[in-house]
């Protein structure tokens, strides 16, 4: 596997691999990887000739009261892991090599419509800060495909919006959450929970799949589904900061007529807010 610091240097394999016509996709992460993140990689494989995955710690996306300095960095274990899946190469930016003039002087991405609300409104300025390294990647790596995990969904729509928006030639693919057997959505963010939490946290998924079949069963007064499932979840243990029925392509409230749903959900334990979703279709 190889390994990339710079874009001149990042550069230099891909050309290479385009000059040889072979496809790459790419997978950006913030590392402390687990098997999520490897299912992203996998299916980037399945689809290209070479895959490249990156590892930046993004400054950018993190609010005030978030703690940059002290998110999990497991560099050595990500590579081992990444090495085990086949990984082509990994790019290892610095904050200096992406934001050469510091955070305050670059340019910044708004997706409309998508960024403002639900873990926008929770984490203001968080998917600008996505949506901006996000851009600079692809035009430093200049994929054919990137994969971005469903669990974090309305990032996956604020990226698929941007590309759709400024016509960047990258296919993105979607890729469905990985779960652990008890059904809770494989996150960094549990290794946090106690033995006590990891049993009550896969309630959340529990939960989803309820409203789910409620709604395919012919339900329609969402705001009841949604207020009985923040009840449940409260009476659990669990800080619900919102569970939404929406549109799953703009995120807006759904309505009786929508047809392809998404429920978004964001519970707390503790300080460890766990993100998670289910897709409906009613076709």
């Amino acid at each position: 596997m190889y390994q990339a610091t710079s874009v001149t240097e990042l550069h230099q394999y891909v050309q290479h691999w385009k000059d040889h016509g072979q496809s790459i996709a790419f997978v950006p992460t913030m590392g402390n990887l687990h098997n999520g993140h490897i299912s992203l990689l996998e299916k980037g494989q399945s689809l290209c000739d070479r895959s490249i995955c990156s590892i930046f710690v993004n400054p950018m996306q993190f609010g005030p009261n978030e703690d940059w300095d002290h998110y999990p960095r497991t560099l050595e274990a990500d590579l081992e892991k990444l090495e085990a899946v086949g990984c082509d190469l990994v790019y290892l930016p610095s904050a200096s090599e992406l934001y050469p003039e510091g955070l305050d002087k670059i340019s910044h991405v708004l997706v409309t419509d998508l960024s403002d609300n639900y873990e926008g409104a929770h984490r203001p300025g968080h998917f600008t800060g996505v949506a901006t390294v996000v851009l600079k990647l692809f035009n430093i790596v200049k994929p054919d495909v990137s994969v971005f995990g469903k669990k974090d969904y309305q990032q996956y729509r604020v990226v698929s919006k941007m590309v759709e928006d400024f016509n960047l030639e990258v296919q993105i693919i979607g890729q469905e959450t990985t779960r652990e057997a008890s059904g809770l959505a494989t996150s960094s963010r549990n290794q946090y929970l106690d033995a006590r939490q990891l049993e009550t946290a896969p309630i959340i998924y529990q939960q989803l799949q309820q409203t789910a079949r409620a709604i395919e069963q012919g339900e329609r007064d969402f705001k009841t589904l949604e207020d009985a499932a923040v009840a449940r979840l409260n009476d659990a243990g669990f800080d619900t900061n919102y569970f939404v029925i929406c549109n799953a392509e703009t995120l807006l409230p759904a309505t009786a007529d929508d047809r392809d749903l998404v429920v978004l959900v964001t519970a707390a334990m503790g300080p460890t807010r766990l993100l998670d979703n289910i897709e409906i279709s009613l076709w």
